[in-house]
């Protein structure tokens, strides 16, 4: 079967309405006791994030005083909630507010960078250029502020990577992000050493660097999925299987790895292989509890839904649509839903 949207109903489940009561509740403002603090309430919002409950995440938000508008954090849990739901422009608005309220906040930037690069890459090419310039100010004002960000480092040094030089990159600049991801996080350099060398079509570095990457890696199975990914853009179809199930095994040993499934599973739907395999990989991750606003679990609902309609489990099919829309209302899969 092909991979078009069928049967993406506005479902009445218990579970929607449980979402839509809690919402109503945070815009009447008596979510929680006068007893529990603000804190405590992004706590919650945060673990609700992490394990893909955007809705409930959104409405935990909305019940904080000024809908979180005064607070730097909220408005930077807000942007990434609607990150997973791939909402680029609104998630845009809200980290350029956690800028705004506290402007020397790292990570508040690194996700406003995140953000704008998402926005960017979905928008025409003159607004594009010039969110470009936007993304690359974000990333090194990321980096600025605390120079021992390997997340940060590793993002501008892929920005470096990707953009032409009219808009700030360079293969020089990239390199050397490189060296000083060496003394922060050797995995993560490596892993830029390839995607430099990939540039440069010289395809035989970009495997021995991702291959450095997996042993440096105190969590291989997510270079794994590099790996495999690599060798699905090269159509070496053994190679990337063989890599697929090496992330799977690592990632049943391995509980901080559990990303490694739904990203494997990713890289199998992009390549239309296996799609038993495939399934089995989200399987396991909506039944890890290690899961992560990495892989939001309403997107693996959705893709898990899609591989058993495939495979002729209509009904399967359908708990999956009814779970992801429980979960994330306003997220709209893609045509192709393969980004892993």
């Amino acid at each position: 079967m092909g991979w078009e949207l069928t049967g993406w109903e506005r479902c009445g489940s218990r579970l929607v309405a449980t979402v839509l009561a809690l919402a109503a509740l945070a815009a009447a403002g008596r979510l929680w006791p006068a007893n529990v603090s603000v804190a405590q309430m992004l706590t919650e919002a945060n673990a609700d994030l992490q394990t893909g409950q955007a809705d409930k995440a959104l409405a935990l938000i909305g019940s904080l005083p000024d809908g979180g508008a005064n607070n730097a954090l909220a408005e930077n849990l807000a942007c990434r909630v609607n990150f997973t739901m791939q909402l680029w422009s609104v998630a845009s608005s809200h980290c350029a507010q956690a800028v705004r309220i506290e402007p020397n906040n790292s990570g508040y930037h690194l996700w406003y960078g995140r953000a704008l690069g998402e926005q960017a890459h979905h928008a025409s090419f003159l607004t594009a250029f010039s969110l470009g310039k936007q993304v690359r100010a974000e990333f090194e004002t990321a980096v600025q502020l605390n120079p021992k960000n390997a997340e940060a480092l590793s993002d501008m040094g892929s920005f470096y990577v990707d953009a032409p030089s009219m808009m700030g990159g360079g293969l020089d600049k990239a390199e050397g992000v490189a060296k000083q991801l060496d003394k922060l996080d050797p995995a993560r350099a490596a892993k830029l050493r390839a995607e430099i060398a990939e540039d440069r079509k010289d395809y035989a570095t970009v495997e021995r660097e991702l291959k450095l990457s997996i042993a440096a890696s105190p969590h291989p199975a997510l270079q794994w999925t590099s790996l495999a990914s690599f060798y699905e853009r090269r159509e070496r179809w053994t190679d990337m299987e063989a890599a697929i199930r090496s992330a799977a095994n690592a990632a049943a040993r391995d509980r901080m790895a559990a990303v490694a499934l739904y990203d494997g599973a990713g890289v199998l739907l992009k390549a239309k292989r296996d799609p038993e395999l495939a399934a089995k990989m989200l399987e396991d991750y909506l039944a890890s509890p290690y899961q992560s606003e990495e892989a939001p679990v309403f997107v693996a609902h959705s893709r898990l839904g899609r591989l058993k309609q495939e495979l002729g489990d209509s009904e399967g099919a359908q708990r999956e649509r009814v779970a992801c829309q429980g979960l994330a209302r306003e997220y709209k899969p893609p045509a192709q839903d393969t980004r892993s």
